[in-house]
């Protein structure tokens, strides 16, 4: 009873600071006057210095600007002015005003007491939503994909920047694009495997299942920001999730229900891409609820051992092929490979001997 009840404490204190997102972009923008301020009151104390001294304040404090101005606010205004503005606002127009206007325009030319208007209807209405989603809707779509992802790391960046300084990565570039390489495979097959258990028989065991997914998963994407600047690699990041599974399930689940609400693909991302920039925020305030439950909700290891058995599968034909070639070396002396590697080794050591005996002949 007490597991149960520290259970939903956590969950409530996951929802609790998701929510609390919206206080931090108003810190964010109360810092924001303070900087300017400050400045103001700079400018005002540098009219008694002379002008060379001014011009050295000024340069100084034109790369601290650039270095802590805070641009979370602007970031998340161009988030909601793509996605909602723009992508969302222009599907709502089509399919809401466009097309019911041509359906009224061609009944009025044709009447609709013959049944032509609705005929031509039934074969021009797939035709301009087609060309509406192949032209318009799938390129902004991408576009807006990419955007996002850097508009995401700006605020990210930025928030953590503010608040815990300097980002510590990962210390090997290797290891850096191997982690996040292995992280986007882990969360495309984790949202696929949400996507699967959703079509359970019982429908409402099912749903419930695919929506703890969703809550997972966009615990894990607004805290991974934060953790990967951090330092952490990815296992560390997904057994925290997994160990303190209670309160991230309700970190996520806000955004998880509004996500699930549309029943179209394309809004269900315009509204992520416009709350999710809150999220992140929340992630780098938030301060994880732990020990709330003994057992860890293992949801991950599935598609962590996918994804190891395909970098397995991917990498084994390298290793495979340099161990063939050095063991085809050691036996084979005569091979091309050795005979190339004989030959530079030659040409190196003749080269050698004519640059010795042109020496020899100089000092002669």
């Amino acid at each position: 009873m007490d597991s149960v009840k520290l259970i939903m404490i956590s969950v409530a204190a996951g929802v609790r600071d998701a929510v609390l997102g919206v206080s931090g972009v108003l810190h964010f923008e109360r810092a924001k006057c303070n900087v300017k301020e400050v400045q103001e009151e700079e400018d005002s104390s540098e009219s008694s210095m002379t002008t060379l001294a001014r011009r050295r304040v000024q340069s100084g404090k034109v790369r601290s600007k650039k270095e802590n101005e805070p641009n979370v606010v602007y970031r998340i205004l161009q988030c909601c002015a793509l996605n909602g503005g723009v992508f969302w606002l222009s599907i709502l127009i089509f399919y809401n005003v466009l097309l019911p206007g041509l359906r009224l325009l061609m009944e009025v030319i044709f009447g609709d007491s013959t049944g032509l208007a609705s005929t031509m209807w039934s074969w021009m209405k797939p035709i301009l939503s087609c060309t509406f989603s192949c032209l318009w809707v799938l390129p902004l779509f991408l576009l807006s994909r990419i955007v996002n992802g850097l508009w995401f790391q700006d605020i990210a960046d930025s928030a953590y920047r503010y608040r815990r300084g300097r980002p510590q990565l990962l210390p090997s570039l290797s290891k850096l694009v191997a982690d996040m390489l292995f992280s986007v495979l882990i969360q495309a097959l984790f949202l696929i495997q949400s996507m699967v258990v959703s079509l359970l028989p019982i429908t409402p065991v099912g749903e419930l299942i695919s929506l703890i997914h969703l809550c997972l998963l966009y615990s894990l994407y607004a805290f991974e920001y934060r953790w990967f600047n951090m330092g952490w690699e990815l296992h560390k990041r997904l057994s925290f999730i997994e160990n303190n599974w209670p309160y991230f399930v309700g970190f996520g689940l806000p955004l998880a229900l509004l996500t699930s609400w549309p029943s179209s693909y394309i809004v269900s991302g315009c509204v992520f891409s416009i709350l999710f920039p809150l999220l992140i925020i929340s992630g780098n305030e938030a301060t994880p609820l732990t020990g709330a439950c003994e057992r860890p909700l293992q949801l991950f290891s599935f598609v962590v051992w996918i994804s190891n058995s395909f970098f397995h599968q991917t990498l084994r034909p390298i290793t495979q092929k340099k161990s063939l070639l050095e063991s085809h070396e050691s036996k084979h002396p005569g091979s091309s490979s050795s005979i190339i590697r004989h030959h530079s080794r030659s040409t190196s050591s003749s080269s050698s001997k004519r640059r010795h005996s042109k020496r020899g002949d100089t000092s002669r």
